[in-house]
Protein backbone atom coordinates (compact mmCIF):
# COMPACT_ATOMS: atom_id res chain seq x y z
CA UNK A 1 0.00 0.00 0.00
CA UNK A 2 1.35 3.40 -1.00
CA UNK A 3 -0.04 5.09 2.13
CA UNK A 4 2.01 2.94 4.51
CA UNK A 5 5.59 3.62 5.50
CA UNK A 6 8.17 1.24 4.07
CA UNK A 7 11.96 1.10 4.51
CA UNK A 8 12.21 2.29 0.88
CA UNK A 9 9.97 5.37 1.00
CA UNK A 10 10.78 7.35 4.15
CA UNK A 11 13.60 9.16 5.94
CA UNK A 12 14.11 10.25 9.55
CA UNK A 13 14.70 13.94 10.34
CA UNK A 14 16.11 14.56 13.83
CA UNK A 15 16.02 18.21 14.86
CA UNK A 16 17.60 19.81 17.91
CA UNK A 17 17.90 16.75 20.11
CA UNK A 18 20.05 18.74 22.52
CA UNK A 19 20.26 19.02 26.30
CA UNK A 20 19.79 22.79 26.42
CA UNK A 21 16.37 22.38 24.83
CA UNK A 22 15.47 19.22 26.72
CA UNK A 23 15.90 21.15 29.98
CA UNK A 24 12.83 23.17 29.04
CA UNK A 25 10.60 20.26 28.01
CA UNK A 26 7.51 19.86 30.18
CA UNK A 27 5.20 18.01 27.77
CA UNK A 28 6.39 14.61 29.02
CA UNK A 29 8.92 13.16 31.42
CA UNK A 30 12.34 13.92 29.96
CA UNK A 31 13.73 10.41 30.40
CA UNK A 32 10.71 9.01 28.56
CA UNK A 33 11.30 11.48 25.73
CA UNK A 34 14.95 10.43 25.53
CA UNK A 35 14.06 6.73 25.61
CA UNK A 36 11.49 7.19 22.84
CA UNK A 37 13.95 9.17 20.73
CA UNK A 38 16.58 6.46 21.14
CA UNK A 39 14.02 3.80 20.17
CA UNK A 40 13.06 5.77 17.07
CA UNK A 41 16.67 6.21 15.99
CA UNK A 42 17.37 2.52 16.63
CA UNK A 43 14.35 1.77 14.44
CA UNK A 44 15.75 3.92 11.63
CA UNK A 45 19.07 2.10 11.86
CA UNK A 46 17.39 -1.32 11.97
CA UNK A 47 15.62 -0.56 8.69
CA UNK A 48 18.50 1.40 7.11
CA UNK A 49 16.47 4.58 6.74
CA UNK A 50 18.31 7.68 5.53
CA UNK A 51 18.72 10.16 8.40
CA UNK A 52 19.23 13.90 8.47
CA UNK A 53 20.41 15.17 11.86
CA UNK A 54 20.57 18.88 12.63
CA UNK A 55 21.36 20.98 15.70
CA UNK A 56 21.16 24.69 16.42
CA UNK A 57 23.02 27.03 18.78
CA UNK A 58 25.16 24.12 19.92
CA UNK A 59 28.06 26.36 20.96
CA UNK A 60 26.10 29.04 22.81
CA UNK A 61 23.17 27.39 24.58
CA UNK A 62 21.73 24.13 23.36
CA UNK A 63 24.81 21.91 23.42
CA UNK A 64 25.73 19.07 21.05
CA UNK A 65 23.54 16.19 19.92
CA UNK A 66 22.43 14.18 22.95
CA UNK A 67 25.12 11.59 23.80
CA UNK A 68 22.68 8.65 23.74
CA UNK A 69 21.78 9.48 20.13
CA UNK A 70 25.33 10.32 19.07
CA UNK A 71 26.48 6.92 20.37
CA UNK A 72 24.08 5.14 18.00
CA UNK A 73 25.63 6.71 14.88
CA UNK A 74 28.88 8.43 15.92
CA UNK A 75 30.08 8.95 12.34
CA UNK A 76 26.83 10.41 11.03
CA UNK A 77 27.08 14.10 10.03
CA UNK A 78 25.32 16.58 12.31
CA UNK A 79 24.34 19.73 10.42
CA UNK A 80 24.59 22.92 12.47
CA UNK A 81 22.29 25.80 11.61
CA UNK A 82 21.18 29.22 12.91
CA UNK A 83 17.62 29.27 11.61
CA UNK A 84 14.86 27.83 13.80
CA UNK A 85 13.20 26.53 10.64
CA UNK A 86 15.46 23.77 9.33
CA UNK A 87 13.69 23.87 5.97
CA UNK A 88 14.96 27.43 5.48
CA UNK A 89 18.56 26.29 5.97
CA UNK A 90 20.02 25.51 2.54
CA UNK A 91 22.32 22.74 3.79
CA UNK A 92 19.65 20.91 5.77
CA UNK A 93 17.05 21.24 3.03
CA UNK A 94 19.54 19.93 0.44
CA UNK A 95 20.34 16.95 2.69
CA UNK A 96 16.64 16.12 3.01
CA UNK A 97 16.12 16.44 -0.73
CA UNK A 98 19.17 14.24 -1.35
CA UNK A 99 17.53 11.32 0.49
CA UNK A 100 15.11 11.03 -2.43
CA UNK A 101 12.33 10.18 0.03
CA UNK A 102 8.97 11.96 -0.01
CA UNK A 103 7.79 10.68 3.37
CA UNK A 104 9.60 12.39 6.25
CA UNK A 105 9.52 11.32 9.89
CA UNK A 106 10.19 14.18 12.32
CA UNK A 107 11.52 13.93 15.87
CA UNK A 108 13.03 16.55 18.14
CA UNK A 109 12.52 19.76 20.05
CA UNK A 110 10.76 22.00 20.45
CA UNK A 111 7.35 21.00 19.15
CA UNK A 112 6.17 24.61 19.18
CA UNK A 113 9.00 25.89 16.98
CA UNK A 114 11.71 23.86 15.25
CA UNK A 115 9.47 20.84 14.63
CA UNK A 116 6.36 22.81 13.64
CA UNK A 117 8.15 25.22 11.32
CA UNK A 118 10.05 22.52 9.43
CA UNK A 119 7.00 20.27 9.12
CA UNK A 120 4.74 23.06 7.86
CA UNK A 121 7.36 24.15 5.33
CA UNK A 122 8.06 20.62 4.11
CA UNK A 123 4.32 19.96 3.75
CA UNK A 124 4.02 23.12 1.67
CA UNK A 125 6.92 21.90 -0.49
CA UNK A 126 5.02 18.70 -1.32
CA UNK A 127 6.45 16.24 1.21
CA UNK A 128 4.38 13.89 3.36
CA UNK A 129 5.31 14.62 6.96
CA UNK A 130 4.90 12.24 9.89
CA UNK A 131 5.38 13.74 13.34
CA UNK A 132 6.53 11.12 15.85
CA UNK A 133 4.68 12.79 18.70
CA UNK A 134 6.12 10.74 21.54
CA UNK A 135 9.65 11.54 20.32
CA UNK A 136 9.03 15.30 20.25
CA UNK A 137 9.11 17.61 23.26
CA UNK A 138 7.29 20.86 23.97
CA UNK A 139 7.68 23.52 26.62
CA UNK A 140 4.22 22.72 28.01
CA UNK A 141 1.63 20.01 27.51
CA UNK A 142 -0.73 22.56 25.99
CA UNK A 143 1.94 24.00 23.70
CA UNK A 144 2.96 20.53 22.49
CA UNK A 145 -0.64 19.48 21.87
CA UNK A 146 -1.50 22.70 20.06
CA UNK A 147 1.58 22.34 17.87
CA UNK A 148 0.53 18.79 16.97
CA UNK A 149 -2.98 20.01 16.18
CA UNK A 150 -1.67 22.79 13.95
CA UNK A 151 0.58 20.41 12.01
CA UNK A 152 -2.18 17.81 11.67
CA UNK A 153 -4.52 20.53 10.46
CA UNK A 154 -2.13 21.18 7.59
CA UNK A 155 -1.97 17.50 6.65
CA UNK A 156 0.88 16.12 8.75
CA UNK A 157 0.25 12.66 10.16
CA UNK A 158 0.78 11.96 13.86
CA UNK A 159 2.37 8.70 14.94
CA UNK A 160 4.54 7.08 17.62
CA UNK A 161 7.94 5.38 17.50
CA UNK A 162 6.39 1.94 18.03
CA UNK A 163 3.82 2.44 15.28
CA UNK A 164 6.65 3.46 12.95
CA UNK A 165 8.59 0.28 13.75
CA UNK A 166 5.59 -2.02 13.36
CA UNK A 167 4.58 -0.31 10.13
CA UNK A 168 8.04 -0.76 8.67
CA UNK A 169 8.24 -4.42 9.73
CA UNK A 170 4.58 -5.29 9.14
CA UNK A 171 5.29 -8.99 8.65
CA UNK A 172 7.31 -10.92 11.22
CA UNK A 173 8.40 -13.36 8.52
CA UNK A 174 10.56 -10.62 6.97
CA UNK A 175 13.73 -12.21 8.22
CA UNK A 176 16.12 -9.51 7.00
CA UNK A 177 14.88 -7.05 9.65
CA UNK A 178 13.24 -9.40 12.15
CA UNK A 179 16.09 -9.68 14.65
CA UNK A 180 16.89 -5.96 14.69
CA UNK A 181 13.24 -4.92 14.95
CA UNK A 182 12.53 -7.41 17.72
CA UNK A 183 15.60 -6.22 19.63
CA UNK A 184 14.39 -2.60 19.54
CA UNK A 185 11.00 -3.63 20.94
CA UNK A 186 12.47 -5.90 23.60
CA UNK A 187 14.71 -3.06 24.79
CA UNK A 188 12.23 -0.18 24.58
CA UNK A 189 8.72 -1.59 24.23
CA UNK A 190 7.68 -1.90 27.86
CA UNK A 191 5.25 -4.74 28.51
CA UNK A 192 5.10 -5.62 24.82
CA UNK A 193 8.87 -6.00 24.79
CA UNK A 194 8.78 -8.13 27.92
CA UNK A 195 6.18 -10.34 26.25
CA UNK A 196 8.29 -10.80 23.12
CA UNK A 197 11.33 -11.68 25.22
CA UNK A 198 9.27 -14.15 27.26
CA UNK A 199 7.86 -15.80 24.15
CA UNK A 200 11.34 -16.16 22.67
CA UNK A 201 12.59 -17.75 25.89
CA UNK A 202 9.66 -20.17 26.00
CA UNK A 203 10.16 -21.20 22.37
CA UNK A 204 13.90 -21.69 22.66
CA UNK A 205 14.68 -25.38 23.13
CA UNK A 206 16.59 -26.13 26.36
CA UNK A 207 20.30 -26.71 25.89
Amino acid sequence: MQDLLTPQNCALILLDQQAGLQFGVQSMERQTLLNNSVALMETALAFSLPMVISTSASKVYSGPLLPDLHALAPEHPVLERRNMNAWEDDTVRAAIEATGRKKLLFSGMLSEACISFAVLSAQEAGYECYVVGDACGGLTVAGHDLALQRMAGKGAQLTSWLQVLLELQRDWTRRETYDAARAVIEKNGGGYGVGLRYARQMLTPPQ
